[in-house]
Formats: C-alpha cells, sequence, structure tokens
C-alpha cells in the first residue's frame, strides 16, 4: 500500500471537520495510535529495505539503558519495524509536544542529579 491517506477528503466524506491533530498517551490506545502513525508515515525505500519515514534524514546515535531497549524492542515487534525507528518516533511526538516552560523544568530537574 503506497498510497498516502488523505485525512482531508476522509473527513469530508463523513461529514466530519478536521481541528487539528490528536496526541497519544500511554497504555492501548496509545499503542494503537503509535501503529497507526507507523503505517500512515513508514514508506519502503524505492531500492528496497525496511520502511522508515522518507522526511528523517539524520542518523544519530543515542545511549539507552538495556531496560528502555527491551521495552523499545517488545513495541517494535508488534509494529514490524526496528526498535529504533520506534525510539525516533517517539522521540520526535516528544519534542513535538514539549513547550518552553516544560524545558525549563527538565533543565531543572537534570541538574539536581548532578
Amino acid at each position: 500500500m503506497s498510497e498516502k491517506l488523505d485525512m482531508d477528503r476522509i473527513a469530508e466524506g463523513l461529514g466530519a471537520r478536521r481541528k487539528g491533530k490528536v496526541k497519544s498517551g500511554g497504555g492501548y490506545f496509545g499503542a494503537l495510535q503509535l501503529g497507526a502513525e507507523v503505517a500512515a508515515r513508514f514508506r519502503v525505500p524505492p531500492r528496497g529495505g525496511r520502511a522508515t519515514d522518507p522526511s528523517w534524514t539524520e542518523r544519530r546515535l543515542i545511549p539507552l539503558s538495556p531496560s528502555t531497549l527491551h521495552r523499545l524492542e517488545e513495541l517494535a515487534k508488534s509494529l514490524n519495524v526496528s526498535p529504533l525507528q520506534v525510539a525516533a518516533l517517539l522521540l520526535e511526538k516528544t519534542v513535538d509536544s514539549l513547550r518552553d516552560d516544560d524545558l525549563a523544568g527538565l533543565a531543572t530537574a537534570t541538574a539536581g542529579r548532578k
């Protein structure tokens, strides 16, 4: 399935109106939303390989604890993607949802752990 869903057209067909993005939370419904986002955004590259988000052009290494990697591996199995693709998607969603005052609180909490 290489077609991208036209959410505006779907909403129009249902007699609805789009009002913005829905943020997913944790738990069962958050996992379902994460799976739906993977299905909507990830595409197989033209030369083959693992499906990914075509807008991701930067590659970086990030340190992870073994427990975090294990949890990412569990999520990745159910979505049929790699653990670090799940991490990238979750990181992107979290960064997009942060406000400036959230960052100030994070900096204060991190400084207190040193």
